[in-house]
């Protein structure tokens, strides 16, 4: 057999192996989404309040993603996802003290440690996927790997609506007219719906890493050269620090408008727009598995957020055909324009109207994650591990758009707050037609400057 061919057979298998990461922690990632309207009601949050969720699970990103990429450069790619397999688990394993004492500050904690290995996972694998092949099809390789990611915020919803939203959870004055046997048993049931599906996953990353440490994975992006990249070098590049911005604020956006769809919906009152439509009715109850009657609201709501997710999904594989022959950056821009179209409508409608105009979205946010990636570390070379440690910062956009948004809906309600994520995709748009392209224009000065 041909060595072209050995390599891509190798090159084929590497992917399928790398791409179950992207679906393990995209799926973990909307599990902590579900997380939000329960410990609401349980802490009696506020909006922004119950934003520091997602704070404490993005801001990870912004420390970890740095040493991350030094630390991938000096151990490799493969040990670097071993590593992040490794702390994920750790962090997993957290929720089962956190529920137990019912302490908000553990929960935030179990979520760094999460979010910490997700994000060493992320810095190794992006890049990783983005090499095994030609930069011509980077793009599209990079998105049909995170249309599997996308499969896991797809199923994690109906997993979360099922075991974390299934109860209703009762007002603070119910529980505490409790008798203390009856409310010491009803902390240890709520401790039980947030305690097992992270154990579960904490049993999987376990397994994931044991098979994954014995796959033999193509040593690319691992040569001297690249152990000689820099963070001061990479900096430099135009083209990757505006996609830097690109990554924080479209992950600002998505994160902020997933967290908050359960809490949308349930302000559109989804009980009455379901339960009025034999249609809607019927989805309902096939998606949940169960009776309308027997749902309490949020877990009707949570249901319908896997369109929101299985929108990208599909998407994704969409994408990842289009991109073969359509310039990146000009599907990025069309892409970011349709969502503000979305958003606008979703802000003037009510109802139905207003339900699956935001839902929609989920189905133009699939490219923008993988494309900016690839349109931003396209041409750093040795600077490829530090480039992604950048990229992977910028995520933290995930920590900062949430909670701001919160506060804006605390103040002019949740359908108005969607003018903060609609600016966040106008930048998109400039990235997409302008941004990556005036970058660029510059890398080859930055390259050979001293």
């Amino acid at each position: 057999m041909p060595t072209g061919s050995k390599t891509s057979g190798t090159y084929r298998a590497a992917f399928v192996v790398v791409t179950s990461l992207f679906f393990i922690w995209g799926f973990i990632t909307v599990m902590v989404d579900a997380l939000i309207p329960r410990l609401k009601a349980v802490f009696e949050l506020t909006y922004f309040e119950a934003g520091l969720v997602q704070f404490a699970f993005f801001t990870a990103y912004a420390i970890v993603s740095i040493p991350g990429g030094l630390l991938i450069a000096r151990i490799g790619y493969k040990r670097g996802v071993l590593v992040g397999l490794l702390t994920m688990g750790v962090g997993c394993l957290l929720f089962y003290p956190a529920a137990s004492l019912r302490l908000f500050g553990i929960f935030l904690l179990a979520l760094f440690v999460l979010a910490g290995g997700i994000t060493t996972l992320q810095v190794a694998a992006n890049p990783y996927v983005a090499a095994l092949g030609s930069a011509r099809t980077a793009s599209s390789r990079l998105n049909l790997a995170q249309a599997f990611n996308s499969l896991g915020t797809t199923l994690a919803p109906l997993v979360a609506a099922a075991f974390i939203l299934g109860s209703a959870v009762m007002p603070s004055d119910q529980i505490a007219a409790m008798p203390e046997a009856e409310r010491l048993g009803y902390y240890a049931t709520e401790a039980a719906a947030v305690q097992g599906p992270f154990l579960v996953l904490a049993a999987v990353l376990l397994v994931l890493t044991v098979g994954f440490s014995l796959f033999d994975l193509p040593k690319i992006l691992e040569t001297d050269d690249h152990r000689t990249g820099s963070y001061r070098r990479a900096v430099r590049f135009p083209h990757l620090m505006l996609g830097a911005l690109g990554i924080f604020v479209y992950v600002g956006a998505e994160v902020t408008i997933g967290s908050y769809l359960v809490n949308y919906f349930l302000s559109l009152d989804v009980e009455a727009l379901v339960a009025g439509r034999p249609f809607m009715r019927t989805l309902a109850e096939t998606l949940s598995g169960g009776d309308l009657a027997a749902l309490n609201p949020a877990r009707l709501a949570g249901t319908f957020v896997v369109f929101y997710w299985g929108g990208a999904m599909v998407g994704r594989f969409i994408g990842a055909g289009l991109l073969q022959f359509i310039q990146p950056g000009r599907l990025l821009a069309v892409y970011g324009g349709v969502v503000i179209v979305l958003l606008g409508l979703t802000m003037m409608a009510s109802g139905l109207g207003a339900m699956w105009t935001i839902l929609a979205i989920g189905l133009f946010n699939s490219i923008m994650f993988p494309t900016i990636f690839t349109l931003a570390i396209d041409g750093l070379g040795e600077h490829t591990a530090q480039g992604s440690g950048i990229l992977c910062t910028a995520i933290v956009g995930g920590a900062i758009i949430p909670p701001l948004y919160g506060a804006l809906a605390d103040q002019i309600g949740l359908q108005a707050a969607f003018l903060l994520p609609a600016a966040c995709y106008l930048y998109i748009i400039f990235y997409g037609a302008k941004g990556a392209a005036m970058g660029r224009s510059a890398t080859a000065e930055a390259t050979l400057s001293p």
